[in-house]
């Protein structure tokens, strides 16, 4: 109970710190959720924006739609104005970095650290040339 209350107060990088929740109580308006569960605030002036994640704070964790309104690229939130999804696109995903889902080309060290050579290859500088 203690830990988690001091994590509440100076964790802010785990979660929504007491400020932070007591002025989105006092000043903001929910104006809606994301599939993953963050949500998302307006203050009553509608002049300021912002997020309470439900998770770990990680700003990749915001879908692109609801990043739009965030930075007020668009009025409407995503609920009020859905987008059409293109065929081409693939579901949200947040920073896979660190994780075991991680990206690794041929080329880095976790995979051998081995690259296919290319045509034009460069030459390493040598001194004296």
């Amino acid at each position: 109970m203690i830990v988690r209350l001091i994590r509440r107060i100076f964790g802010w990088w785990h979660v929504g710190t007491i400020g932070t929740l007591l002025h989105t109580y006092f000043k903001g308006v929910k104006v809606g959720e994301d599939k993953l569960g963050n949500s998302y605030y307006v203050s009553k002036d509608r002049k300021k924006r912002w997020v309470i994640f439900a998770g770990e704070i990680e700003a990749s964790a915001i879908p692109a739609e609801w990043h739009a309104w965030l930075h007020k690229i668009v009025d409407q939130t995503p609920l009020e104005s859905p987008r059409v999804i293109k065929s081409w696109e693939k579901e949200h995903l947040p920073n896979q970095t660190g994780t075991v889902n991680a990206y690794y080309p041929k080329g880095a060290l976790s995979e051998g650290g081995v690259r296919q050579k290319s045509t034009g290859d460069y030459e390493a500088w040598t001194p004296g040339n």
